[in-house]
């Protein structure tokens, strides 16, 4: 398994060394390089990386400052060139700490320990499509269970998503990301065709011009999602 990587310093030599790294590690693809952490949380709003290396000090946002940010779990890499941030970084349940310079040996061994951590995850995980039918969430101070047949559409918004469901003229509201539910979901029957749509492929009924049709809601279909959706259809087209 390859684990989707990003690299954040706002040195550009130090930002080259580490893609450069990435790109020549088997196991690791590369999917974003930030001189900015800002524009890495952006980045992460819309798409999954599974292992972050980012450098501690940075003018605008701390790699520390950075960590706490995100929303979602994911396998965190230190580097910087102060050793007195270590025990700070490793509070935060970080995978390791590379100090500035280190060698392409360091650093496979670092990448190595996040890769073997992914692999018990993945063997440990239980199959939400076997085992489970639907998934509970927080909605205005109750938990509202949803059952995945009843889904017909998801929307992202900034802090929180709408889950519109048959029967229901409201939106279930609830503080949670697209990707958090994107990762409960069973694969085959959701798929993600925006940055901020999930569509249920059972509850599809009309396209119109690359967008999917549920009652008076038009889903764009995004460049980024096409290729995979348009496979969907070759699949089931007569």
């Amino acid at each position: 398994m390859k684990l989707r990587t990003i690299a954040i310093d706002d040195e550009p030599l130090a930002l080259r060394l580490v893609t450069d790294y990435i790109s020549k590690t088997p196991f690791l693809e590369l999917v974003g390089a930030f001189d900015n952490p800002l524009d890495a949380v952006d980045f992460l709003s819309g798409q999954d990386a599974e292992l972050i290396f980012v450098d501690i000090q940075m003018p605008e946002l701390s790699g520390i400052e950075f960590t706490r940010s995100l929303q979602e779990e994911h396998k965190i890499i230190f580097t910087t060139a102060y050793e007195k941030y270590a025990l700070e970084g490793f509070k935060l349940n970080a995978v390791d700490y590379l100090l500035k310079p280190f060698s392409y040996e360091e650093f496979l061994k670092a990448a190595g320990k996040a890769h073997k951590i992914a692999e018990l995850e993945a063997n440990n995980l239980p199959s939400v499509e076997a085992n489970s039918q639907f998934l509970f969430l927080k909605s205005e101070y109750k938990i509202r269970r949803i059952n995945f047949d009843d889904i017909l559409y998801i929307e992202g918004l900034k802090d929180y998503v709408k889950v519109y469901t048959t029967g229901d003229n409201k939106p279930v509201l609830s503080l949670n990301s697209i990707k958090s539910l994107e990762n409960k979901l069973p694969a085959g029957k959701f798929m993600r065709v925006h940055r901020s749509f999930m569509v249920n492929l059972d509850k599809i009924e009309t396209i119109d011009r690359s967008r999917i049709v549920f009652g008076k809601t038009y889903i764009p279909v995004s460049d980024q999602y096409k290729a995979k959706f348009q496979e969907y259809l070759d699949k089931n087209f007569l």
